[in-house]
This record gives structure tokens, sequence and C-alpha cells, in this order.
């Protein structure tokens, strides 16, 4: 491979059957594919982190988060929510597949929190302003690449695969914090659902609002790809009758069960601010 040739990604497999030939919308960065396509008939807008092995920031090359990508989403999605102002509120899907947030001394002094931060806010705003904002979940979605880029949807889809893993940290990166080994890791994620590496216990949380099944992340089918396709409109429209907040995370079933605990601290919290 070259080394300007684009590298392959879940990311970016699902942004190209997502958005099925429609013309890209011009970011000026290889790591950020962002186009304006159709899904059941409805304009949609998707976003997606790649790999670039051009970038200009050597440690967001292989879809990372970096400085220019926070930036870029939140400009991308403030676009959509400005042009959408007097008209119809475009859906907005992301389309995630992050190892991380870009990790360096020179994103650090430059302000990469700032930036992150930046996209937040915009998907946040998308959301309140009435978008239905949705994000799809491919591959990893780590730590603040997700929080950057996904996690401030309405509803969070994820494909049944394997690969397919939400979590604070990477494997090896947790292994280090916590003076276990990667295997050892592996194992107490079966007892302790936060620690886990698999898709199917992390929606155990309650955080998800549906884990797709019978996908191949990478190479679908065009059944495959049909049928995530109207898992996505489903939740569009879900969200259409019932758009709600983020306390939907935490009012579900699964939520009630596995994160008892947290609801708890949430209450009391709540109560002792009440009550100053």
């Amino acid at each position: 491979m070259s080394a300007a040739a684009p590298l392959s990604s879940r990311g970016r497999t699902w942004f190209d059957a997502l958005a099925d030939g429609a013309q890209r919308v011009e970011t000026g960065l290889g790591s950020l594919l962002v186009a304006d396509a159709t899904l059941t008939g409805e304009r949609v807008r998707l976003l997606a982190v790649v790999p670039d092995p051009r970038n200009r920031f050597p440690r967001a090359r292989h879809g990372e988060l970096g400085l220019e990508e926070g930036w870029a989403l939140a400009r991308h999605i403030r676009d959509a929510i400005a042009a959408d102002r007097s008209d119809a509120k475009r859906p907005i899907i992301a389309v995630v597949d992050v190892k991380s947030q870009a990790y360096g001394r020179l994103e650090a002094l430059l302000g990469i929190s700032f930036s992150l931060a930046a996209a937040v806010d915009a998907y946040a705003t998308a959301r309140m302003a009435g978008h239905p904002v949705v994000a799809l979940i491919v591959g990893s979605a780590i730590s603040g690449g997700l929080l950057a880029h996904g996690d401030q949807a309405h509803r969070l889809l994820a494909l049944d695969a394997p690969g397919v893993t939400v979590h604070a940290m990477g494997k090896d990166s947790a292994a280090r914090v916590t003076l276990r080994s990667v295997e050892a890791l592996e194992a107490l994620g079966k007892t302790v659902i936060p620690m886990s590496y698999d898709i199917r216990q992390f929606a155990r949380l309650g955080l998800l609002h549906e884990l797709i099944a019978g996908i191949d992340a990478d190479a679908p089918s065009a059944g495959q790809i049909a049928k995530v396709k109207a898992r996505l409109a489903a939740a569009i429209a879900d969200i259409r009758v019932d758009p709600g907040d983020l306390t939907s995370r935490l009012n579900n079933a699964e939520a009630k069960i596995h994160r008892a605990a947290s609801i708890e601290v949430r209450r009391r919290l709540a109560e002792q601010w009440d009550a100053s």
C-alpha cells in the first residue's frame, strides 16, 4: 500500500454503504467523511472519522479523533443546523469506528479538549434543535472518540459482530492501568460488565437502543446493508415520536438492574442539590 492510499476501515465501509453514491461534502480532511444521503426517501447527513495516512498529525492517522477532526465535525454539524433552521430538520447519523481521541503532547498543547468539546456541543445542539441524531457503532468506540462522535445521539445502535467494542480504554492501556494482563482483564470482563469488551455485555448496561444481529461488519451484503438502513430509519421514526433526552439510558429495564448503584448516586446528588 502506498503512503497516499486510503486505509480501509469499518467506518469507511459503512459510510460508503449508507451514502450509496451520494456526493460527499468537502471537508478538507482525508480523515472526515461527510455526505447528505437519502435513507428511505429522506435526506440525512452522514459523518464518519476514518484513517488517513497523510494526516499532518501523526497521532490521528489510524482513525483516532484528533484536533482537526473535532473542529471539522462541529463545523459540518452546525452547517446542517443552520441550513435547516427554517426547514425540515434532517437526521444526523454518526458512523462510529474510532480508536480513541488522538493522544499526544502537541494535541494537548493545541487544545484537543476544546476541539472535542466543540464536537460534543454541536451534536447536543443538533439534538436539542430538533434534528434526530443516531449513532451507528460498527467497530471501535473508545474513550474520547465516542464521547465526541456519537455519544450525544438520541439513540445508539451497534452491530452485533466481532470487533464491535465500546469502552473507556483500549485493552492494552486498561491492562497497564489496572496492573493486569490482557487475558486477566478479559476474564474480569465476564463478571464485571463495565470492564467487558463484548458488545453484548455492554448492551446489558441499557445504553444501546438496539443491537443489530446477523451483519458482516467488514463486508456486508446488499441485504445486510438494507437491514441496517431499515433499523436506522426505525430509530429516526422512534425519535420523532418520542425524542426524550439522554436520561432514557437510565430509565430502561437493563439499566435499572445493572446500573442500580449509578442511578442511586444520581438520585442522592439531585436530592442534595435540590435541598441546598
